[in-house]
């Protein structure tokens, strides 16, 4: 895929979020300790520098190596939220697409990485994940940790667009409200799913805002890793 926001940031963007308060900067700094520990033990003594050397086996393009990022950060923090396996959670997210890269066709991205990981021995809930959220692989999302990838993940996209195109491109400056804007106008990242997106909430209950609010408060806390620190200074 291309380098351009509307492709890049389309399908697989990066992030955005709220003005930076005090405890955001904390919880910014405890949870980027914990996504980049290459000690993470995730189950089946798998670590998370295991995932990411997945990712980055099949992944070389910097711009979907940073939606991988995004997508954990987001799985964990809704794994807080409805009391998930953060790690499961986290590892689902990082590697959803990790196959993308070399098979973008839709008929092969994700039934493709879904046998490469279950080939390697990943914990199956992950594998279901990761194939349910591409539905032309026929696989149904059945878990919430399923619903839970496939309402990020295209989501995640537009809120990184959202934010890429303010002058500060930082995710601090970006609220609900903004998003919802954009996805309005058709003509702004048009490689966004809006169809995938409302079906995401639907599948959880869900209203736009409240969701959306959570996705970009956890993308604030990884900030600096997707690239979407911005310009934004203290003060």
């Amino acid at each position: 895929m291309s380098l351009s926001i509307e492709t890049e940031v389309g399908r697989h963007g990066v992030c955005i979020g709220f003005p930076a308060l005090p405890f955001r900067r904390t919880l910014r700094r405890a949870h980027h300790e914990t996504i980049t520990d290459s000690i993470v033990r995730y189950p089946l003594n798998y670590t998370r520098a295991d995932a990411w050397a997945v990712l980055c086996e099949y992944t070389q393009t910097d711009s979907l190596r940073k939606h991988a990022l995004t997508v954990e950060a987001v799985m964990r923090y809704f794994a807080r939220h409805y009391d998930g396996d953060q790690e499961i959670w986290g590892m689902a997210g990082l590697l959803h697409d990790f196959d993308y890269e070399q098979y973008p066709d839709i008929n092969q991205h994700a039934l493709v990485g879904g046998r490469i990981l279950t080939e390697r021995g990943y914990p199956s809930e992950v594998v279901q994940a990761v194939m349910a959220h591409n539905e032309m692989t026929g696989v149904k999302r059945e878990s919430l940790l399923d619903k839970v990838v496939f309402a990020v993940d295209e989501l995640s996209g537009l809120v990184t667009a959202t934010a890429l195109v303010r002058p500060s491109k930082s995710i601090l400056e970006v609220d609900a409200a903004a998003v919802r804007r954009k996805m309005k106008d058709k003509a702004f990242a048009r490689t966004v799913s809006r169809d995938d997106i409302f079906k995401g909430l639907e599948e959880l209950g869900v209203e736009f805002d409240q969701h959306t609010t959570m996705v970009i408060e956890a993308m604030c806390t990884v900030a600096p890793d997707i690239g979407l620190q911005g310009l934004v200074t203290n003060g």
